[in-house]
């Protein structure tokens, strides 16, 4: 059986690396969405059926924006990170976070990425 170009389109973005996130929900159900991909998102009763049904979820989305003409967002490329980016904060921010990390005997950096890691739960 033949595809057609546009089914052959949406399997070329599909094999894209986007983001997929995968959340436990407090039930026990799983939450899964195509984080380039904004209302793109589904459940399942496990994470591996959240995951198949996130893939129906992306073709989809992609079906429904390129028939209407939307441009398709690019993958956001990991490597593109280099883990490294400056933050300039006031001098009394700095010494009070310094104390803080020597308080718990770490160097600043090291407490600094805990805390950020912390925040966004992870």
């Amino acid at each position: 059986m033949a595809t057609t170009a546009t089914e052959a389109r949406i399997d070329e973005i599909v094999k894209r690396p986007y983001t997929r996130e995968l959340t436990p929900n407090e039930d026990g159900t799983w939450f899964a969405k195509i984080v380039e991909f904004p209302g793109c998102m589904t459940e399942g009763s496990t994470a591996v059926e959240a995951h198949e049904n996130l893939e129906d979820a992306m073709v989809g989305w992609i079906a429904v924006h390129l028939e209407d003409g939307d441009p398709i967002p690019e993958p956001i490329a990991s490597d593109s990170f280099s883990g490294k980016f400056l933050v300039r904060v006031a001098k009394s921010l700095h010494r009070d976070l310094a104390k803080r990390a020597s308080l718990e005997g770490v160097s600043l950096n090291q407490w600094v990425n805990t805390q950020l890691a912390r925040a966004i739960g992870r």
